[in-house]
């Protein structure tokens, strides 16, 4: 049995990182197409890849574990993946199904990955996934009912700002950020929620004008949620609401020197936030020379640059690595723990994956005629982009560590819930499109009809030859 595990582990890696390879190639495949039922054997390669994914790793972690509660575990997970996936179609049969596809992929991911890491908190992280999904089901029928959600624009930023701020002032602090509540145990972050405010908040604004006035009042409020978070030395979420607030900007207006001022503003800030917090300088020295202080602060982000270089393209098997050396591996670092044990492959195509999410919500954004809608799908996958380039890019050393969780993959409930909340929104923004189009197509009338006619018609021509 110890010979059969071995050999199993070392050759799995090489097909579960094919299968990857495939499940991405294909939700890249899709882009050829236009419409969804020309891309209905692209959806089912998908499904059956990412099924064949999480039983191939899930086999790896019960050979090593030999442990009937993670057999069971698994059992769940599947049965949870495949309810979305047919619950969603059923309910929504005109449901953006790439989208689906990958936030299942991305949470099935994050299921394999916490189970090997914590298997207490896979479970949290399970329980939480499955509420979260129920609460989508409500999401695409809200969105496509409630009309009025356009005209809450000053409520969105008084709820955004207020409860930013009530954690600033009563939130506890955890590795050095003031950024969450602790609920029952569970600790809730309200600036996950905010960056959906957000983004409506500014929508509206802009849907509203894109005057200089406006912009400007637009900029002071978005200007106080930044200041906030950066005080609360929630750094992460603070440049995610910046480069989400230029980018809407600059598409609303069209007016690139928006954009310039927004960038030069942006660089001034950051020269400002080195000088006054010492947190920041920290993070900038980290960045600058890990090595300089590998025993102390350097600690986390050189453990992660030697899980990634030591799983070469196919990992190192499930648990054969040692990504639990990283400390807070579960959240902010593990991208590093995928490199590690599923390697360079699998983890280029899970930042490929994010990408096509990225691209179909832009595509969703461009072929939307409301304009309000369209800022918030912009918006929502502006969003998305920017957390998922922050973690990965702190956790590779491209940039600065920020701080925030890769989205649907890393530990964090509240991370888990809104991220899905997004997608679903962007999803029922999809079917709103759908909707209109059907509305605006004519049926063409019954051949026994349109015989009618034409013989009245004759009748009627023939009677006028008569009178002349």
């Amino acid at each position: 049995m110890q010979a059969f595990q071995i050999y199993y582990v070392e050759l799995s890696k090489y097909l579960i990182a094919l299968m990857m390879a495939l499940y991405t190639y294909e939700g890249f495949a899709v882009f050829r197409f236009d419409n969804e039922e020309r891309r209905a054997n692209i959806y089912i390669r998908q499904n059956i890849l990412m099924f064949l994914i999480h039983l191939a790793c899930f086999f790896s972690i019960y050979l090593v574990r030999s442990e009937m509660e993670y057999l069971f575990f698994y059992l769940f997970q599947l049965i949870l993946l495949y309810a979305a996936i047919m619950l969603f179609r059923m309910i929504y049969p005109h449901i953006n199904r790439l989208l689906l596809n990958n936030v299942c992929m991305l949470l099935n991911i994050g299921f394999i990955m916490l189970t090997r890491l914590s298997f207490v908190r896979a479970q949290r992280q399970f329980m939480i996934a499955v509420f979260s999904l129920v609460l989508a089901l409500l999401i695409p029928f809200i969105i496509r009912k409630l009309a009025f959600i356009r005209k809450l624009t000053w409520l969105y930023a008084a709820i955004g700002i207020t409860a930013l701020t009530a954690v600033l002032i009563f939130g506890q602090t955890t590795y050095g950020s003031r950024r969450s509540f602790n609920l029952a145990g569970v600790n809730f972050q309200p600036s996950e929620f905010v960056k959906i405010l957000f983004v409506f908040f500014v929508a509206g604004a802009l849907y509203a004008s894109t005057s200089f006035r406006q912009i400007f009042t637009t900029m002071v409020v978005a200007a106080a949620h930044v200041i906030v978070l950066v005080v609360s030395r929630d750094l992460g979420s603070a440049l995610i609401l910046f480069v989400t607030y230029v980018l809407l900007v600059y598409i609303a207006s069209g007016k690139w020197y928006y954009l310039a001022a927004g960038i030069i503003g942006g660089s001034v800030a950051s020269v400002l936030a080195y000088q006054i917090f010492s947190h920041v300088r920290v993070r900038v020295q980290v960045f600058l020379d890990p090595w300089g202080v590998i025993d102390s602060q350097g600690y986390q982000i050189t453990q992660s640059l030697f899980s990634i270089s030591s799983g070469g393209l196919f990992g190192l098997g499930m648990y054969q690595g040692n990504p639990s050396s990283i400390p807070i591996v579960e959240a902010d670092f593990i991208f590093s723990a995928i490199a590690e044990e599923l390697g360079l492959i699998f983890a280029i195509c899970v930042i490929l994956i994010c990408l096509s999410c990225f691209i179909m919500c832009m595509n969703i954004a461009v072929s939307l005629n409301d304009k309000f809608f369209r800022m918030v799908a912009f918006g929502l996958g502006i969003t998305y982009i920017t957390q998922v380039f922050l973690t990965i890019g702190g956790g590779t050393k491209f940039i600065p560590l920020s701080g925030v969780t890769l989205p649907l993959v890393s530990y964090g409930g509240t991370s888990i819930l809104t991220t899905i909340i997004l997608f679903f929104i962007i999803a029922g923004l999809y079917m709103v499109k759908s909707d209109n189009e059907k509305s605006n197509l004519k049926p063409p009338p019954f051949p026994e009809q349109a015989d009618e006619e034409d013989v009245i018609h004759e009748e009627v021509k023939r009677k006028k030859k008569r009178r002349r």
